[in-house]
């Protein structure tokens, strides 16, 4: 299912799912913006901080469940979570736009 991303947004997903700060960061453009349960975080300092505790106080498997290029510069990929977070379950949409072959954007939402 991998075979419909750009390889930076697999290697980006891969350092997100095991919590690797800055090999994720090295996918992203310097002003990147990246939106998660409702707030916003510009640049890589503010990312940095958020990709350190995303996440971090429950326990959860993720398995990617479907991809689609909307074109040649957006993309999503679907994510099923489950695990000790309120609801226990939830598919997520990690919706990416790229810019120079690096991420410019990260919208996640159910």
């Amino acid at each position: 299912m991998n075979d419909n991303l750009p390889t930076v947004i697999t290697a980006y997903l891969s350092a997100h799912e095991v919590r690797d700060v800055e090999p994720a960061l090295v996918c992203l453009t310097d002003d990147a913006v990246v939106v998660d349960e409702g707030h916003t975080y510009r640049g890589k300092p503010e990312i940095r901080d958020w990709l350190a505790r995303a996440g971090a106080e429950y326990t959860y498997t993720t398995d990617l469940v479907a991809t689609q290029r909307v074109d040649d510069r957006r993309y999503v990929a679907v994510h099923h979570l489950e695990g000790d977070f309120p609801g226990g379950a939830v598919d997520l949409r990690f919706r990416f736009t790229l810019r120079d072959n690096h991420i410019a954007e990260l919208v996640i939402e159910p």
